[in-house]
């Protein structure tokens, strides 16, 4: 068996996952991961696969088939996301959802130019999520699409928390209500508001001397964040965020609820996840999603993509008449 050749383009929560999503697929390899941080500082899972600098990455173009792009939504991604689509061919977990259309384009250009393809927000929300709610609204087309997250920790809107200015430690839960849930369960295709199906609640380490009025206040404020939820920030010590705060579970629900025939029969369709690991799982995505990109890529398939053009038989390693014959 010929193995894909994958890097990984930063190694946090998120990239580690990706480097263990890899050993439990036989039919890829991972080449070595890219990192801002020095090297010899970090620590991967497999101490055989080399680290190198970000800095290098242009030197190892013709080593690598996918390179998975593992840093964070708000500042990493933007910046790294059309550089490196300019140089390989790219999936990536950008989740900023009002943004993805600009994102995509920015991805777009160079991509098309350089002959690489870039597949980018995926994971399980977007990613999964979204398929269901394009499998919901496409058969159930009189009815309402709701999306439920939580209880759990968001990695995208915890990665905004700790690059505020004093924030030493920080994290996000995303809370779903329980009464909107149920409404939506029973039929009543209620209309609800932002806040009216989540809230969100962080709990901050502060770092020596920050304000926490200041840092609530930036908290709350951020807009694609925050700004649409009620939130509430906690403030906690090293110690207790350690103990209480270390594990990523997350998960949630999207449900279709609508009509169908003459008769306007009430019919309810229901996707959920419950996460042990909310980067593991994403990495395991962006894992399989990364096999997709291979094999579009021989084909010649260019420019930027999301998982809505990506043909689900693509993300396995078996063949489509063993898919026929297994799974059908």
């Amino acid at each position: 068996m010929t193995q894909i050749r994958i890097a990984i383009a930063g190694y946090g929560n998120l990239g580690r996952g990706t480097e263990a999503a890899i050993k439990k697929s036989p039919d890829m390899r991972l080449v070595g991961v890219f990192s801002r941080r020095d090297p010899a500082s970090v620590s991967l899972i497999d101490s055989t696969v080399p680290v190198y600098s970000m800095d290098d990455i242009e030197q190892y173009q013709n080593d690598i088939d996918v390179l998975i792009l593992c840093g964070g939504s708000k500042s990493d991604l933007p910046e790294q996301g059309p550089y490196l689509a300019s140089l390989f061919n790219i999936v990536d977990s950008f989740d900023t959802h009002a943004k993805i259309p600009e994102y995509f384009s920015a991805l777009d250009t160079p991509a098309q130019k350089a002959g690489k393809l870039a597949l980018l927000s995926v994971g399980w929300d977007p990613g999964l999520f979204s398929l269901n709610r394009l499998f919901g609204e496409a058969i159930l087309p009189q009815g309402e699409t709701y999306t439920f997250w939580g209880k759990g920790l968001s990695q995208g809107h915890s990665d905004a928390v700790r690059r505020i200015e004093g924030v030493k430690s920080g994290v996000q839960y995303t809370l779903p209500s329980e009464s909107a849930m149920a409404r939506v369960r029973n039929g009543e295709l209620p209309q609800l508001e932002t806040r009216e199906k989540h809230t969100r609640e962080c709990f901050i380490v502060l770092a020596d001397g920050a304000d926490a009025d200041t840092v609530r206040n930036t908290i709350v404020t951020m807009p694609d964040y925050f700004a649409d939820y009620d939130t509430t920030v906690n403030f906690i010590d090293q110690q207790t965020f350690e103990a209480e705060h270390s594990s990523m579970p997350h998960g949630g629900f999207v449900i279709r609820s609508g009509e169908s025939g003459a008769d306007n029969t009430s019919q309810v369709l229901e996707f959920s996840l419950k996460l042990g690991s909310n980067p593991e799982f994403t990495a395991s995505v962006l894992v399989a999603y990364a096999r997709a990109v291979h094999k579009l890529t021989q084909n010649g398939e260019t420019g930027a993509r999301t998982v809505f053009d990506i043909a689900p038989g693509l993300l396995s390693p078996k063949t489509p008449a063993q898919l026929r014959k297994e799974m059908l």
